[in-house]
């Protein structure tokens, strides 16, 4: 147990303190703004406060008001090198070095996300645009490094205080774009794609989709079989989302989803693994569209649709989560970015979502992910064994911290597409040579 006096309970305090020492540390967190209250509590306790309270207490000097505000403005945010990593509002006084509080709450409400910013080119918060990549530090899970060395400090402080066991976890996801590269397509679709590949010349790609149509070859696109055997070997449950727009569109490509073949796929993933719904480009603009695709995935899989991840990961604060919150969504899948690798929110760990528009604490849990397949090849232009590399730093900054490490992969990426030679076997390797030892 520990108490925490403020002159003002915020609801930002409640919910940064809560999540830092309560969800994470799995302390059980209590608030006061009496000073009698607080001097004659005999137990673990933070002051955070300007002012010095009592002897037995931690004491963290705010430096910033932002946790005592309740509207959205541009704000001054320093940082200083610190130890082996980069603080958000530094203090001289008080016994931690920072507001973590306050450096905590700007990272992990996407604060600077409501302000003013640049849109990349599919109109989305560019990363560009973000403290964590200006100051270089996009790369590191700050909130984890800062969380660590805070509960060494107060466990000095209070040896009596104890926190949760935290275990490091790899969580696999996939998202499922394309179901297959010719199969189920229709006439139509497969008629187009012959004359596009005519036009430019690719003979060969013809001949492979009518041989893929014919059954003589296997589809380039459906590795799930052998996506099976690999999560049944290294006793692995992903998660898998699937597009299921009723009508194609620009970045919308995926297959019918009253093709039977298609339903028959994603039901069969739903027996033994998590399945959720891939909000379409289109679903974006249109709230009457987004509900018709989760009810449409609702109907296939016989049950209730509670995880999501966007296409894209096209999304905007407050309102792309505020949909999923209506629509029955428990668990969101987006927090990265589809444009470069690296911790967004600058968290390894699931969280829930702080409506910064509301000042709520919301129900919609978040899994930030740190790498995906598709921004190590368009966006990085890395090769498979830079790729290999990269993920491999991520598993092992993640487990440094016991931290969640979820990746994004698309079924593609494994076939035997000549253009993603090799990704399959990185993927196999880091399976094989990384996470083979945290089992």
């Amino acid at each position: 147990m520990l108490l925490i006096y403020s002159t003002e309970i915020s609801s930002r305090l409640k919910y940064i303190a809560g999540t830092l020492l309560h969800d994470f540390s799995g302390v059980e967190v209590f608030y006061t703004s009496s000073t009698e209250e607080f001097n004659s509590f005999d137990g673990a306790k933070i002051n955070y406060s300007f002012n010095h309270i009592s002897e037995d207490e931690f004491h963290i000097v705010p430096s910033s008001s932002l946790l005592f505000e309740n509207d959205i403005k541009a704000i001054n945010v320093p940082i200083k090198a610190h130890n082996y990593y980069k603080i958000l509002f530094p203090s001289k006084q008080g016994d931690f070095s920072f507001d973590i509080f306050a450096a905590s709450f700007y990272l992990l409400s996407r604060y600077e996300e409501y302000l003013p910013h640049q849109k990349d080119a599919y109109g989305r918060f560019a990363h560009t645009e973000s403290i964590a990549f200006k100051e270089s530090f996009l790369d590191e899970p700050f909130i984890n490094y800062w969380l660590k060395d805070f509960q060494i400090v107060l466990q000095s402080r209070f040896p009596f205080l104890l926190f949760a066991i935290n275990k490091f976890r790899f969580i696999p996801t996939y998202d499922i774009d394309i179901a297959f590269s010719y199969l189920h397509k229709g006439a139509v679709r497969n008629a187009g794609g012959a004359m596009r590949s005519l036009l430019k010349g690719e003979i060969g790609e013809i001949k492979d989709r009518f041989e893929v149509i014919a059954g003589k070859k296997d589809d380039p696109f459906d590795t799930y079989e052998w996506l099976y055997a690999l999560h049944l070997k290294y006793n692995l449950r992903p998660y898998y989302f699937f597009l299921v727009a009723a009508s194609p569109g620009e970045y919308d490509k995926n297959i019918d989803p009253s093709n039977p073949e298609m339903q028959e796929l994603i039901k069969y993933h739903s027996i033994g693994y998590n399945v959720g719904i891939h909000p379409s480009w289109q679903s974006g603009d249109n709230d009457v569209l987004l509900h018709d695709e989760i009810k449409t995935m609702e109907n296939i899989i016989e049950r209730k649709v509670v995880h999501s991840r966007q296409h894209y990961i096209r999304m905007n604060f407050p309102d792309t989560y505020r949909k999923l919150i209506e629509q029955g969504i428990h668990n969101e899948f987006s927090m990265g970015y589809g444009s470069i690798n690296g911790f967004r929110a600058s968290v390894a760990s699931p969280f829930y979502w702080y409506d910064l528009a509301a000042e709520e604490k919301t129900s919609l849990l978040i899994y930030p992910f740190c790498f995906m397949d598709a921004n190590a090849y368009y966006e990085q232009k890395l090769a498979p064994h830079q790729a290999f590399a990269e993920i491999k730093k991520y598993h092992d900054t993640i487990k440094k911290v016991s931290g969640t490490m979820i990746t994004i992969w698309h079924n593609n990426f494994f076939g035997n597409d000549k253009m993603f030679t090799g990704w399959k076997e990185v993927y196999e390797l880091f399976l094989e040579e990384v996470v083979y030892w945290d089992l």
